[in-house]
């Protein structure tokens, strides 16, 4: 790991305020670590190693209520408590990876206030606006 990757890392710490062991991604998300390995490998979600010994971890803001799943037309809470990986994130993953970020790059770049936004990136396709963080994710290169 270079030295501008170790910085990233570390700035991750204070950014993201909380992070999950694929166990416990799978067990919030209500299915087995295959499928969080699945998820990882589609670039669905990103993780970064951390801790000692370092494991691999993911934001737990990476999940959602399902009745959330489309901010344009959210449903009613079923009260089930139900969780699902927000949809909008892959396409801004590829998008981002395709500029060859890292993983800790890509995760720094969204839970980072962007200022074309006036928010962070993941604030905003949380609330359905995913044209304009993919716009912004442009103005990278």
């Amino acid at each position: 790991m270079n030295v501008q990757q170790e910085n990233v890392a570390e700035r991750l710490e204070t950014l993201v305020d909380e992070w999950l062991t694929q166990p416990e991604f799978a067990e919030r998300l209500g299915t087995e670590v295959k499928s969080v390995r699945s998820a990882l490998a589609d670039q669905r979600i990103l993780g970064v190693k951390r801790g000692q010994p370092k494991v691999l971890c993911v934001p737990a803001a990476f999940l959602i209520p399902a009745h959330l799943a489309n901010p344009a037309d959210a449903q009613k809470d079923d009260g089930s408590g139900k969780l699902i990986i927000l949809p909008s994130l892959r396409g801004t993953i590829i998008q981002l990876k395709d500029m060859q970020l890292s993983d800790a790059e890509v995760l720094h770049w969204l839970f980072s206030v962007e200022e074309s936004l006036g928010e962070r990136p993941l604030d905003a396709l949380l609330v359905g606006n995913r044209s304009a963080v993919r716009r912004a994710a442009q103005h990278l290169l």
